[in-house]
């Protein structure tokens, strides 16, 4: 759970902020002294992966790539980087994948993912799913018929395994216990599956009941349980057998909530999510619709930051704080951009400050 602010100023506290030549999609990384991110060169040829420091803004380093196509959305890295052991891991949107020491940007090894492990099909929206580090780890989806999850040592890049499988799906993994056993899990393009992380063996299969599901939400472990939302098929909570499987029929299922981007919140037994409203979902009872509201911040994506007792919602250029109990009301709002455009990079939280990307600007703000 994250620090957040009882309430909300009037204006945002912005303690720096930095230009962008190009809107950004992926998600920011920090810590109390540093911030990491990916963008592009003025040009759109390059992808630029960069550090600033945490207190100014300052540039630390930056690391450019050459990484040309003409991706929907734009061609900006989608992937959240990656802050573990005094490295960092950054995914472009065209498969560049570094492995990058955070206190100098020295590159300690890098892969082309597309180039080694051609993706089944067309990549409209590029690589999306960010890195995972797990059992010694680190994973990525490439989406390639004999690698569609891959396991790379984090500290040369060397295989590990590849799994065989389908395309990619575009949200992220994630590696939870479920059922007793430590997995990965997350979609392919047409499927949810768990995966043993020390073989990546597929460990089950769950196939949706309406196809064309373009997975971009990530799952969610909710008390043991997996919290699955899609825009075909709605919002499912699944159990797992004792022996790590899941169970193929949902205990739960809400078909009104059918987010295409954005990825649930759950705290203190309540669903989160937006999808040109807020919705509240009883988590313990069938997932019942609590309320839903509407609001001019809120599109068809935002993201949800919570700690026990707040959660604080950025859409369209706006902070929107709520309680974490259940209430509709929102307790204060605060606008850091005055565009009003659908923003798609989840921010950063780092102790009592918050870094956010608009159009054209990253900003950190103190609270």
């Amino acid at each position: 759970m994250k620090q957040l602010p009882d309430v909300l100023s009037p204006e945002p506290q912005v303690l720096w902020q930095l230009p962008l030549a190009h809107a950004g999609l992926g998600g920011i990384a920090a810590t109390s002294e540093v911030v990491v991110f990916g963008d592009r060169d003025i040009d759109d040829f390059h992808d630029v992966f960069r550090c600033h420091d945490a207190d100014t803004g300052a540039p630390v380093w930056k690391i450019h790539r050459l990484a040309i196509g003409a991706l929907d959305y734009g061609n900006s890295p989608r992937a959240t980087p990656l802050i573990a052991d005094g490295k960092v891991y950054f995914l472009g949107a065209h498969g560049i994948l570094l492995c990058v020491r955070l206190s100098d940007g020295e590159v300690l090894w890098e892969r082309d993912l597309r180039q080694e492990f051609p993706p089944v099909g067309e990549l409209p929206w590029g690589y999306c799913g960010s890195p995972l580090l797990v059992a010694g780890r680190l994973i990525v989806n490439p989406g390639s018929a004999d690698a569609s999850l891959l396991a790379l040592n984090p500290e040369d890049g060397a295989v590990i395994w590849k799994s065989v499988g389908g395309g990619q799906g575009y949200g992220s993994l994630i590696a939870p216990v479920l059922g007793g056993i430590r997995q990965i899990v997350g979609h392919d393009a047409s499927s949810l599956g768990g995966w043993d992380p020390e073989t990546g063996r597929r460990l089950w299969t769950l196939v949706p009941e309406v196809d064309g599901d373009f997975n971009v939400p990530t799952p969610v472990v909710a008390d043991g349980r997996l919290l699955v939302t899609t825009e075909n098929n709605g919002a499912r909570l699944f159990q797992f057998t004792e022996q790590g499987t899941v169970r193929p029929e949902p205990v739960a299922v809400n078909p009104k909530l059918r987010p295409d981007m954005s990825t649930p919140l759950v705290v203190n037994g309540r669903v989160y999510c937006v999808n040109r409203f807020l919705y509240c979902l009883d988590l313990n009872n069938g997932l019942q619709e609590l309320w839903r509201v509407r609001d001019a911040a809120l599109s068809d994506y935002a993201a949800l930051v919570a700690s026990d007792r707040r959660i604080l919602l950025f859409g369209r250029g706006q902070l929107l704080l709520l309680k974490a109990d259940g209430d509709s009301r929102i307790i204060s709002r605060q606008t850091v951009f005055e565009e009003d455009v659908p923003l798609y990079a989840h921010p950063a939280v780092a102790g009592n400050r918050l870094f956010l990307r608009g159009e054209t600007r990253l900003v950190c703000v103190e609270w």
